[in-house]
This record gives structure tokens, C-alpha cells and sequence, in this order.
């Protein structure tokens, strides 16, 4: 028998040695050439169908079916993952603190985005639709930024992805960061209130409006513990604008440490010397919610990064 032309749309007929099968299960053994996320996400865009129906990959084959397959054009050459897309995988995979039907929480490692881009196509959420290809629905609840490390959210459903959508515009989570600072914080906690608008000079900077033209930006600073050039900070965010806590502190006068684009280049240096540490010093350490849906209250809190602490160690 010829092999079936995979550049074409291909008519399976289930039989009686194949009913009672995940469609999933099916697939993986018709198609061993495929990964396992190829084939899930043919399944989710509705490129496999049975009896013309979008179907779930845990559905069951019932005899008689047909099983229509869409031409399979893009066949990957390996799907061995490389070398830095390993590594990235497995940070992910033992970054997983928490899980249930509807949400994953992450203790994301400094230097993996959460997003892919043009550099490295694989950011946190494309990382774990990798890990979890069975999966119909993985979304970002939220950002952080890619040197920053600690609590991040993904949603398994919609339901819950616009449950924290809104519960995040009218502040009903809290998110709380560490983040070390060069300077002395006088007092003690105090909020932070003024409008972030994208600086002229480089777009994916912020900087602090004079008017009303940026957006309401709004956080509170705690003071933790005091070091002789640098003040450890605890900081409540109010609202999540897009480098809140850098721009807000760097307009202060009390830039991060390690912070390349808000900060001080010489005490970057410096500090970096110092103690070893070669990235911004921003940890997301604490978040809490519920969600009405579910009745679920979710409280984490998690330590510092170990390059973090460590840092604080040589002060």
C-alpha cells in the first residue's frame, strides 16, 4: 500500500479496531512524523475534523466516522528541540508552582520573556503550550518584564482570563514586587501617584507626563531594610502600566539596581562588581485574589530569586 499524500486533504474512515480511541491517540500513532504540539494545534484550529466538526482531542472515536485531515504542508525536518529551547523548557517546566482547572502559576526565571519575539521565538507562553499541548486554552492573565523574576499568571479558560482581566482594572489583585534601589528612602510607606506615557526618544521606554496625556500610573512604596548605598523596597502596584515601578522610581531619584534602561550606568557597573549580580534586581514575590466563578482564593508568596538574595548578601 502507498503512503497517503500528506500535501492533500485526507478522508479516514474509523473502524471497528479504532472506535473507542482518543482522536488524539489515533492521530499521534497515524502521524508519527508529527510532534505531539503540531498535531493539537491542527486539532484546535479545526484542520482535523470528524464528521465535519471541530472535535476536542479527548474526544472518542465512535465506528463509521470520517476523519477529515487538512493538507499537511509545514512538516517539521526534527523535533528535537535545540539546545537553549531545552534548557528554556525544562526552567519553565520546574517553574510550576501551582495548577488547577483554571490557572497555572509560574515562578518565572530572569531572562525568558513572557512573550516570544524576533530574538528567541520562545517566550514563557509558548513554552508551556509546548510543555501542555493537550491543552485547548493557555493564556497570559498578565506581564512581566523579561529580566524580572517571580509570580506570573496564565489562565486554562476564558472565563477566568476576563475574571482577572477585570479584577486587575478595578484592583481587586494585589501584586506586590521587591525591588533594591540605589539611595536612601526617606520614610516610610508612602503611595505614588502621576501618568506614564511611551518617551519620545525611545518607545519602549516610559517616562513620567507633565499632563494628563499618559496613563494614571499608581503604586505604593514600603521600606524594608536599609543598606549603606541602597534601600530594599516592597511596592504594592495599584495599576500594571508597562515599566511602572522602574519609570516611578527613576523619576524619584532612586533608580533600580541593574536597571539598563532607567538607571544609573556607572552604578549598574559598580554594583554589578560588587555582587555578582548582571540583571535588574525586581522580584514579583506576592499575589492574591479570588475568583468569583470558582469561589477559589488564591494567596502565594514566594522568596527571592537566589541571584537576588545573594546580592543582597554582599552588601
Amino acid at each position: 500500500m502507498s503512503e497517503p499524500d500528506h500535501n492533500k486533504v485526507r478522508f479516514i474512515t474509523v473502524t471497528a479496531a479504532n472506535a473507542g480511541q482518543r482522536i488524539d491517540n489515533f492521530l499521534m500513532k497515524e502521524y508519527k512524523f508529527l510532534p505531539k504540539t503540531a498535531i493539537y494545534k491542527l486539532l484546535r484550529k479545526g484542520e482535523i475534523r470528524v464528521d465535519k466538526k471541530r472535535i476536542k482531542p479527548v474526544r472518542k472515536l465512535e465506528i463509521g466516522e470520517v476523519i477529515r485531515v487538512a493538507p499537511i504542508r509545514d512538516v517539521p525536518v526534527s523535533t528535537k528541540p535545540d539546545k537553549a529551547s531545552a534548557t528554556r523548557l525544562a526552567l519553565v517546566q520546574q517553574s510550576i508552582i501551582l495548577e488547577d482547572e483554571d490557572v497555572i502559576i509560574i515562578n518565572k526565571p530572569a531572562g525568558i520573556s513572557v512573550h516570544g519575539g524576533t530574538d528567541n521565538k520562545h517566550g514563557v507562553i509558548e513554552l508551556i503550550r509546548q510543555l501542555r499541548p493537550e491543552l485547548e486554552f493557555i493564556e497570559l492573565a498578565h506581564r512581566i518584564d523579561k529580566e524580572t523574576s517571580g509570580l506570573l499568571l496564565l489562565t486554562k479558560n476564558r472565563v477566568t482570563l476576563l475574571a482577572l482581566h477585570e479584577l486587575f482594572k478595578i484592583g481587586e489583585i494585589n501584586k506586590h514586587y521587591q525591588t533594591l534601589v540605589f539611595g536612601k528612602w526617606i520614610g516610610g510607606s508612602r503611595s505614588v501617584e502621576n501618568y506614564l506615557e511611551r518617551d519620545k526618544g525611545g518607545m519602549q521606554n516610559m517616562r513620567v507626563s507633565d499632563s494628563e496625556a499618559g496613563k494614571r500610573a499608581e503604586s505604593v512604596f514600603m521600606p524594608l531594610k536599609s543598606y549603606p548605598e541602597n534601600s530594599l523596597l516592597s511596592v504594592r502596584l495599584l495599576t500594571g502600566r508597562m515599566h511602572q515601578i522602574r519609570a516611578q522610581l527613576s523619576e524619584l531619584s532612586l533608580p533600580i539596581a541593574g536597571d539598563d534602561k532607567y538607571g544609573d550606568f556607572a552604578a549598574n557597573r559598580a554594583f554589578s562588581k560588587k555582587t555578582g549580580l548582571k540583571r535588574l534586581f525586581l522580584h514579583a514575590y506576592r499575589v492574591d485574589f479570588k475568583l468569583a466563578h470558582s469561589g477559589k482564593a488564591y494567596n502565594l508568596k514566594i522568596p527571592l530569586a537566589d541571584d537576588l538574595q545573594a546580592a543582597l548578601e554582599k552588601l
